[in-house]
């Protein structure tokens, strides 16, 4: 029997490298030295957890795969142990380079601070002040049970599914989309997992190289690399409190198509008017603008229901509206929407078949069992009203806590807030900070390279609770900045 392993390091929290793959590097490393031999019994998990001051979902993802590399080994009741110090080791020693692979894909590699958050995002221990989703407590658990229960029952098979998407599913799609004014068909309707791949799907599909892709200065859109993949040029346009100032677009031989959240757009909250979607719709038309309409947020309306949305009036056809349940329900089903001209839909549904064949069957035939329940209403009812309870805590625990330092928007709906902090405060500088004291949220960067003294703080995944805790920290880290 091998000797109980003593560990004297940490992980560099601050590194790209995510946490896990720092581990697994340290203990190949430590094995090839000899300094661990072949039967050496490493600490508990939760022990591990402890020393290197990381989740223990962490822990379990390395040994999970120096356990199916052979590295390790675990025995009931005996721990884990150091199975090898050859084979997938040994491999270490003269590595497969595939650097020049990852660096001429055509996907553009994500921001690092995103892939940070992305990673930060995974511990448990973090109030997490950046996270555009409703909270796990708000999840309506028993409502799902139901539906689930109910798909179970109706089950036949779980085959592939039409490239379009279930049809009773579009049929129901169709009948929601009527409540906002939007007349289509279910062959007008593509399922999607989430409007990420519909985002995917137009940018392989219908944009040429370099095709020019307009938004407003901080977009959702620049915290993606999805049209970085084509070379798509952004072009900002100039906003006031209705949205995008589209009458700067200029005429042009090139491609070009306008990217829009008009109903509480992320960053900013902003809610384009009846009348700028009007008058944005006539320009599209006569301009032949294509427009990607993202409405992620429409049923998180705190205030008072918003305009239609473009859509609706959409009689050119220039508008492939985007919709997902990702924010008021469940990001983790993968399902979204994509409605445009049978064409264009037909088009975006065969490359998503060369691409995966189509979303999940079994979370359609759940999502139309919950779109068919009476009680869906009441629950959309229902988060708004506690989303509401969030966002009023929010408004209130900035005005008592930043309002010094600090300006900001006053949402009518979705999950964000976009505060700006005075010049003399580093936005970096907090953003470490506060990771360190258990806070995360997002920098202004991610969303606009300018927006060097903005942070987007949500108020839809955290208890109203949680937020004021968190948000106490981040003020003492501004104020101790200004001191």
């Amino acid at each position: 029997m091998g000797q109980r392993i003593e560990l004297n390091w940490v992980p560099d929290s601050t590194a790209t490298i995510p946490m896990y793959q720092q581990i697994i590097s340290y203990f190949l490393a430590r094995i090839q030295t000899g300094d661990w031999l072949i039967g050496d019994q490493l600490p508990t998990q939760r022990q591990l957890a402890a020393q290197f001051g990381v989740n223990r979902s962490t822990i379990s993802q390395a040994i999970t795969i120096l356990l199916a590399d052979g590295v390790l080994t675990t025995d009931h009741g005996a721990g884990t142990r150091i199975a090898s110090n050859s084979w997938s080791v040994m491999m270490a020693h003269d590595p497969m380079n595939w650097q020049d692979y990852i660096s001429s894909g055509e996907f553009v590699a994500n921001q690092p601070v995103i892939q940070r958050i992305n990673d930060l995002e995974g511990r448990g221990d973090l109030i997490r002040m950046s996270t555009g989703e409703l909270g796990p407590d708000l999840y309506p658990k028993a409502f799902i049970q139901r539906a689930m229960r109910q798909a179970a029952d109706q089950l036949t098979n779980l085959n592939y599914l039409p490239p379009l998407g279930l049809q009773a599913l579009r049929e129901a799609l169709v009948q929601r989309l009527s409540k906002w004014g939007i007349v289509t068909t279910p062959d007008n309707v593509l399922i999607t997992s989430g409007s990420l791949q519909s985002l995917q799907l137009i940018a392989v599909s219908l944009l040429e190289k370099g095709a020019t892709v307009y938004t407003t200065p901080a977009s959702y859109l620049k915290s993606l690399r999805v049209l970085q993949s084509v070379n798509a040029q952004f072009s900002e346009l100039p906003v006031d409190d209705n949205g995008p100032q589209y009458w700067h677009i200029k005429p042009t031989t090139h491609q070009r198509l306008l990217y829009t959240i008009p109903t509480f757009d992320n960053p900013g909250g902003t809610v384009m008017d009846a009348q700028r979607r009007q008058d944005l719709l006539q320009f599209a038309k006569t301009h032949q603008l294509p427009i990607i309409e993202d409405t992620a947020y429409q049923d998180i309306w705190l205030d008072e229901r918003p305009p239609q949305p473009l859509k609706a009036n959409d009689i050119a056809g220039n508008v492939l509206y985007l919709g997902s349940i990702s924010k008021s329900l469940a990001p983790g089903m993968r399902l979204g929407w994509l409605v445009g001209s049978s064409a264009i839909i037909k088009r975006l549904a065969d490359v998503k078949m060369q691409t995966d064949y189509g979303a999940s069957s079994l979370s359609q035939q759940v999502l139309t069992a919950i779109f068919a329940d009476a009680d869906y209403e009441a629950y959309l009812t229902e988060m708004r009203a506690a989303i509401r309870v969030r966002r009023d805590n929010a408004q209130r625990e900035l005005e008592r806590q930043l309002g010094d330092v600090a300006t900001w928007n006053r949402p009518s709906g979705g999950f964000y807030i976009w505060v700006t902090l005075t010049p003399e405060i580093s936005v970096t500088k907090l953003f470490n900070d506060a990771v360190e004291a258990g806070v995360l949220l997002n920098p202004g960067v991610v969303y606009d390279s300018h927006a060097t003294q903005q942070i987007r703080l949500s108020y839809g995944y955290e208890t109203s609770e949680r937020f004021t805790e968190g948000l106490t920290i981040i003020a003492e880290l501004i104020h101790q900045q200004l001191r």
